[in-house]
């Protein structure tokens, strides 16, 4: 059956007249934009009416949201990222399905994937846009009008008309002064890209991502490895603010073509905190990624890292070694720096001497010497390694092993008396033997020289405020290798959302580790080039717990979701527990 015309339907309802749907219609041609979204910016249609109509257009219920009240229960089983993603409320939780208000008909996506978050149908209702985003402030742990950032960046839009761009950039330049009593801290863009980063700081994100769009500029903070949206200033400020960061970080303001990198170092909240900024140019002006360093809640301590206690013994043992070399695998954002920052604290006496070659060096460690790459002048990871064992010392980190060169260097150091400790980019731990030797390194000299491999991945911890536990599905034991008699054994938990972890259900991370350890059958192996999956099999028959047999017993304890499991570490075997 043929759907009514939107316009028509506006038309019926009295909303608009023929004439102004036809001013409309050559409205949308010019502007590429929906029928509805024309009639609202010619002023003929409100948003509520147009939602009315879309309503009627698709034989759906119209609700308005101002004149209904939610009960927390209800707002709680969708978790807070979720809703503000998706642009959805939900609004009334039955047994069989939650009715959710929506704002567009035909986002079939964002329907889909609520269904399957919340493993239940999804019966729809539509709500205007505008009266969406307010109970997304309302209910989702934000105040009933603007947010901190919201009037920052409107009072910052309005003192912006008055004020150029470049009495902006001065103003911020004299602020960047020692002892400057800043008067200047008061100029409105200046406290809008604070209160970004204060915001950021304090929902503890461990990066800011400010990305440019035709039509909007998108701020999103990474919290627990996640990405979420926050509400974003007006598209017109994009200069400005991309200015102020620049200048914050001593880039060039004037430079809008090539990448660059900088640096703040400022006090927040009585911490010290390093910010690593990168800019990068994009379609629709430049991109910038504000990466977070908090020295005071960088640095973990290996109880901390979360492993098992088989696990954890092995690694005292690995790193207790007098020489040989360690490597941890795993992909950007893995923690494999937080782990090897972890180890070096761990072994760091007055006793011994520990010299790091670090591209960038993240956090300073009292009592270790630290050596930062600088390509400019050929201080490469390999010519730092050949210098340090001038030193003489016990321990060497080496940031990333990348080429042959290094590995190479790495392995000599390894060799001849030295314990080394580097990262390579591999999926899993066994991986990490023929990746040195496709990087050209002898077969002989690596089977020698390494004495452990340890893959890891980072997983979202359950929110012990609001997590509940649940009977999980035959397909999600399939999913994740184990059978309904093994997982009787066990307590599995899932998330719900509360104010403690912003209703996203999850509150902070940890670590899933595979710890290779080597010994004559996978040396012999290495030696001889044997395919990985053959040396995966030894290893496995020999302890090795894969990754996801540690997430497995994680979940199993409570401490994490097999949501979370599927997300980080999807099986790729069958899992013997």
């Amino acid at each position: 059956m043929k759907r009514a015309l939107l316009g028509a339907i506006l038309q019926q309802m009295g909303v608009v007249t023929f004439e102004q749907v036809e001013e409309a219609l050559e409205f949308q041609k010019k502007e590429g934009c929906r029928i509805g979204e024309a009639l609202i910016k010619l002023g003929y249609a409100t948003p509520a009416q147009v939602t009315q109509a879309l309503a009627k257009q698709f034989g759906m219920p119209y609700i308005d949201l101002s004149s209904i009240s939610i009960p927390e229960n209800v707002i709680a089983i969708l978790p807070k990222e979720v809703a503000i993603e998706h642009r959805a409320i939900p609004i009334q939780d039955k047994p069989r399905a939650v009715t959710l208000a929506i704002s567009d008909p035909l986002d079939f996506e964002s329907v889909d994937n609520i269904r399957f978050i919340l493993n239940k149908e999804i019966d729809c209702v539509l709500a205007s846009p505008d009266s969406i985003e307010d109970a997304l402030r309302t209910y989702y742990g934000l105040a009933a009008g603007p947010t901190e950032l919201e009037k920052m960046a409107e009072s910052a839009g309005e003192e912006l008309d008055e004020v150029s761009l470049r009495g902006m950039e001065d103003a911020a330049e004299a602020s960047l002064g020692e002892g400057e009593e800043a008067k200047v801290e008061d100029a409105p863009v200046i406290k809008l890209v604070n209160t970004i980063i204060a915001e950021a700081v304090k929902g503890r994100a461990s990066d800011i991502h400010i990305e440019p769009f035709e039509k909007k500029l998108r701020i999103r903070y990474r919290i627990d490895g996640i990405c979420v949206e926050q509400e974003s200033p007006p598209k017109r400020l994009q200069g400005a603010i991309v200015s102020r960061i620049k200048i914050m970080s001593k880039m060039d303001v004037a430079e809008k073509r090539r990448p660059q990198d900088g640096s703040i170092k400022l006090r927040m909240f009585g911490r010290e905190l390093d910010l690593r900024v990168s800019v990068v140019p994009a379609t629709w002006g430049e991109s910038v990624v504000i990466r977070i360093l908090d020295r005071e809640k960088g640095l973990v301590s290996l109880d901390k890292l979360g492993f098992d206690e088989q696990d954890f013994l092995k690694f005292k043992r690995i790193i207790k070694r007098p020489n040989g070399i360690f490597l941890v695998t795993g992909p950007t954002g893995s923690g494999k720096t937080t782990t090897l920052y972890a180890a070096l604290q761990d072994l760091n006496r007055p006793d011994v001497k520990i010299i790091t070659a670090e591209d960038p060096i993240e956090y300073h460690i009292p009592g270790i010497n630290q050596c930062q790459v600088n390509r400019k002048v050929n201080l490469t990871f390999a010519r730092i390694i050949r210098a340090m064992l001038r030193q003489a010392p016990n321990i060497i980190l080496v940031g990333e092993i990348r080429d042959k060169e290094t590995a190479d260097t790495a392995i000599q150091a390894a060799l001849t008396g030295h314990l080394v400790f580097s990262t390579l980019h591999t999926n899993d731990a066994p991986s990490a033997l023929p990746r040195l030797i496709d990087l050209g390194v002898r077969p002989f000299l690596v089977a020698s020289a390494v004495i452990g491999i340890m893959a890891q991945r980072l997983i979202r911890v359950l929110c012990s405020h609001c997590k509940e536990p649940y009977t999980p599905t035959d397909s999600e034991l399939r999913a994740i290798g184990i059978s309904r008699n093994q997982a009787e054994e066990m307590t599995f938990f899932r998330p719900v959302g509360c104010p403690e972890c912003g209703y996203r259900g999850y509150h902070g991370r940890l670590g899933i580790f595979e710890l290779l350890t080597m010994d004559s059958t996978l040396r012999e192996m290495t030696f001889r080039k044997a395919p990985v999956h053959q040396i995966r099999e030894a290893a496995i028959r020999l302890g090795m717990r894969t990754l996801q047999q540690d997430a497995v017993n994680k979940a199993g304890r409570g401490i994490t979701s097999i949501q979370e499991i599927l997300r980080v570490a999807a099986a790729q075997e069958t899992i013997t527990l």
